[in-house]
């Protein structure tokens, strides 16, 4: 099977991995010149994560990447605490939560996809004119390019090109767009900050305007991001540390550690994007953000189980459906509805989830007070009952 997957970050850099462990012949096409690169800041992996990129087998060289973090804290702007709970997994978990910079997680994604025979072709876009993603030799038009050739020819298409996927428009001229989520953030390291707390544990401060996240890392620095909440998306963000120090200025902690930073890594608006109705057409399918962002620092994780799931579905029909029968695409539409219905159930929890705690983020003074006054006594409670669906899946194998 010819499979031709749309973009190089985790997402399609994961989908190569898996499809190629199914027997796969995988091009990648992705628009930037390095599919890595210093692109975002950093990201957390959770336990559900973590067991994706075993299944994958690439976890030793995330975790190599990164560092372990066992426990998340929540604070108030006046530094009460009001949770803490292990990090991205149950209590009795022995896997640990993993931050390290995306850039790292694509990096060894990419690396493991090209040891296992995929070709990632960079700095090529898909056009996307309108029809050439259905059907085999549609040919690619006057306003294609190398990527629409390819994309044509192929028995299966992957759209994994992010929030703004040309694929998702492609399947459907009519699907949604994103929309500005009411926050923004900048990301970056400080460095030698006592009051940031100990290490392998990630904080989260809820401020008058925004949320602060920080966390420890082995080297002696403080990777922290902050989120701001604004009714109307900034042109630009240009906030620098000073600026930044200013936004967070009756938050102690925050204030400290933006008053210590070295760098600012990376500065985005955040987006939702509503429920995406055709994720697939039988040939083509859409994984990562592209299908769903989901947010609540699960976007990387939730990517790498959609390129798991998506191989052991058509692993699955390859053994109901000759190989010659598959290759002719008899068996894509049976693998990609399964696929769908899968994952459709499990994406939109989380997505609800994520809605939620994106809420907590821009609240206003009074929520804030109530908030101060009830999540110490129930936070550290619930977080079990409302998490555990999350932190048990379990991916399956791939063949190796």
């Amino acid at each position: 099977m010819k499979a031709v997957v749309i973009g190089a970050g985790v997402a399609g850099a994961a989908s190569a991995i898996a499809l190629r462990r199914i027997g796969a012949e995988v091009t990648v096409y992705e628009a930037y010149p390095d599919p890595a690169g210093p692109v975002g800041a950093f990201l957390s992996l959770a336990v559900n994560g973590l067991r994706a990129l075993e299944s994958l087998g690439c976890l030793e060289a995330v975790r190599a990447a990164g560092f372990e973090v066992d426990r998340q804290r929540m604070w108030s702007g006046r530094g009460k605490l009001l949770g803490d709970v292990p990090r991205g997994r149950r209590a009795d978990d022995p896997l640990r939560s993993v931050t390290l910079m995306r850039a790292d997680l694509v990096a060894a994604l990419r690396a493991e996809a090209v040891r296992l025979g995929a070709r990632i072709v960079v700095g090529e876009r898909l056009h996307g004119p309108g029809g050439r993603l259905h059907g085999p030799g549609a040919g690619a038009g006057p306003a294609g390019g190398v990527v629409d050739e390819a994309v044509a020819g192929a028995d299966l298409v992957v759209g994994a090109d992010g929030l703004r996927s040309t694929v998702r428009r492609m399947l459907d001229p009519d699907a949604p767009s994103p929309a500005y989520a009411g926050l923004y953030g900048v990301a970056g390291i400080a460095r030698d900050v006592p009051e940031a707390g100990p290490g392998r544990t990630f904080n989260m401060t809820f401020g008058r305007r925004g949320a602060f996240a920080h966390l420890p890392a082995p080297d002696g620095t403080v990777w922290w991001s902050a989120q701001i909440a604004d009714p109307a998306a900034p042109a630009e963000i240009k906030l620098g540390a000073e600026e930044l120090a200013e936004v967070f200025g009756s938050e102690a902690v925050p204030r400290r550690i933006l008053g210590a930073t070295e760098r600012i890594d990376a500065a985005t608006l955040f987006h939702v994007l509503p429920p995406v109705p055709r994720r697939q057409d039988g040939r083509c399918v859409l994984v990562g953000d592209a299908a769903h962002p989901v947010g609540a620092g699960q976007g990387a994780s939730m990517a790498l189980e959609d390129a798991i799931a998506l191989a052991r579905a058509l692993h699955s029909a390859s053994a109901l459906h000759s190989a010659s029968a598959l290759h002719s695409g008899s068996g894509l539409p049976a693998a990609l509805a399964a696929f769908e219905g899968e994952r459709a159930g499990r994406a939109g929890k989380l997505a609800r989830a994520a809605a939620a705690n994106r809420d907590a983020k821009t609240a206003g003074p009074l929520a804030s007070l109530v908030r101060e006054a009830v999540m110490p006594l129930v936070f550290t409670r619930m977080y079990t009952r409302s998490t555990d669906w999350l932190y048990d899946y379990r991916p399956g194998a791939l063949p190796r």
